[in-house]
Order: C-alpha cells, then sequence, then structure tokens
C-alpha cells in the first residue's frame, strides 16, 4: 500500500500537509492582526520622540528667556565697570599732579641748597633719568594701525622695537603719547590696548626723541627698530612715519622716585 493509499487522497502528496502546519505555526496571527502591530510599534516610537523633542524645546526656550533676562544685567556691569576705570584714570591724574606739583617745590628747594655746580649736575642727570623735563631739537615717528576691516594692528612688540631703535639710534629722552620713557618703564599690552607704565594710550602712537635732526633719522633706519617697521609698513600697511622737529618738549616721567640714596 502506497504513502497516497493511506492517507486516502491520490491527489496531495504527503509533503502537503507538513507544509501546511509549518504556515501554521509560522504564521498563526490573521495578516490584519500584523498590519495592526506594526502602525502600533512605530505609534510607539513616535511617542517617545515626541516627548524628547518637547524638552528639548522647552530647554531651549528656557535657556533663551534667561539669556535675555540677562542681557540688561550684563549691559548694566559693563557700564559700572566702564565707570569705575574712568574714575580710576581721573584719579590717577590728579595723583601726578600733585606729584608734579610737589616734584617741582623739591626742585625749588635743592637749589635753594645746593650750589650752581651740583645744581647744574643734578639737572643734567634728571635729563637723563627721566626724573626732569628737557627741551630740545628731535625727531617724530608716528605709526597707527593699517587701514581696513580685520587690518593688522600695532602691537606692544612694535612699540617696544621702535623705542629700542630710537635709543640706539643716539636719541637723549623719548616719549610716547606724551609719557616719558625711562629705564623703568614697561610697554605691555592690556587686552587690546597698549599700555605704557600701565596707562592705556590711544591711537595714532606718537614717538618723540630728543636729539640730533641730522643723524637721529639715518641712524634709526639702520637700527633692527627701523628695518622692524620698514617691513611693518611695507608687508603689513601699518602707517609708518618719520620726520624731524626744531624743538620738543618732553615732561618728567612723574612715576619716577628715588628708592634708594647713598651719602658720598
Amino acid at each position: 500500500m502506497s504513502r497516497r493509499q493511506v492517507r486516502g487522497d491520490s491527489q496531495r502528496p504527503v509533503d502537503w500537509s507538513m507544509d501546511l502546519l509549518r504556515q501554521i505555526r509560522e504564521g498563526a496571527l490573521d495578516p490584519d492582526y500584523a498590519v495592526v502591530g506594526k502602525h502600533a510599534s512605530r505609534g510607539a516610537l513616535r511617542l517617545p520622540l515626541a516627548v524628547v523633542a518637547l524638552v528639548l524645546g522647552v530647554v531651549v526656550a528656557v535657556q533663551a528667556w534667561y539669556t535675555y533676562q540677562a542681557s540688561p544685567a550684563a549691559a548694566s556691569e559693563r557700564d559700572q565697570l566702564i565707570t569705575r576705570i574712568r574714575a580710576a584714570e581721573k584719579t590717577n591724574d590728579d595723583l601726578r599732579s600733585q606729584q608734579v606739583a610737589l616734584d617741582q617745590q623739591i626742585a625749588d628747594l635743592q637749589k635753594r641748597q645746593v650750589g650752581t655746580g651740583n645744581q647744574a649736575q643734578l639737572d643734567a642727570q634728571g635729563a637723563v633719568s627721566g626724573g626732569t623735563a628737557v627741551s630740545g631739537p628731535g625727531m617724530v615717528v608716528v605709526v597707527d594701525d593699517a587701514s581696513g576691516t580685520n587690518a593688522a594692528r600695532v602691537t606692544d612688540e612694535d612699540l617696544r622695537q621702535l623705542v629700542n631703535g630710537v635709543w640706539e639710534a643716539g636719541a637723549e629722552a623719548i616719549a610716547i603719547n606724551g609719557h616719558r620713557l625711562t629705564t623703568r618703564t614697561a610697554i605691555r599690552s592690556a587686552g587690546a590696548a597698549i599700555t605704557v607704565d600701565y596707562r592705556s594710550l590711544l591711537r595714532p602712537y606718537r614717538i618723540e626723541a630728543i636729539g640730533d635732526t641730522k643723524t637721529l633719522p639715518a641712524h634709526f633706519a639702520e637700527t633692527s627698530g627701523g628695518v622692524w617697521w620698514a617691513d611693518a609698513r611695507s608687508n603689513y600697511g601699518l602707517a609708518y612715519d618719520v620726520s624731524t622737529s626744531a624743538s620738543l618738549t618732553l615732561p618728567a616721567d612723574p612715576g619716577l622716585t628715588v628708592t634708594t640714596a647713598q651719602k658720598s
């Protein structure tokens, strides 16, 4: 007896029943249930994404609100800081004026106490050290930032190179924007500003030097500072002008004080 006779169906093979069982096992659910389940899983994913997007939106909105609220406070603090800085600079100017007046009184007292020869020696030493004002012919160098947006700017290193070159060329006394330079003078940067003895300078920067007008400009051009600035003008567009003057007056350095003394 064949396997078909046992099944009682001469048209269907035995493997047909096995295939039917496999289909029932693998697809037990109705196809409509599968479609509904697939949509349900997508909806389940959309819900967390919506929650995350909502939370992010709230965080951004809160941060923007805090930034908006903090802007007036920051502007107010900035204005207060600027006011305090200007007040401090005004106080420093008043103190410097008082110091200049006291220095003049001291000079008058010295003249009364010392002889003519000693006074001439003190005047000569004061001119060299920066303790007294000096006048005479000399050279004027005016430098400034390059023109245009995002152009090169004069730095504290540029001014130091220039001043060192002027000293090397034979200058007897130097001042930057009216500030007398001495061996104790510091030329530094403070943020975007350049300071001389911690006083901010405004551009353009005017360097005045007492010396021989016939030799000072030529000697300066040959120094490392002169070469530095020739390159800065040619390659970076910095403004750089050298001229001479028949009469310059450089003030004394009010910050120069005697720290030690020895009786001879």
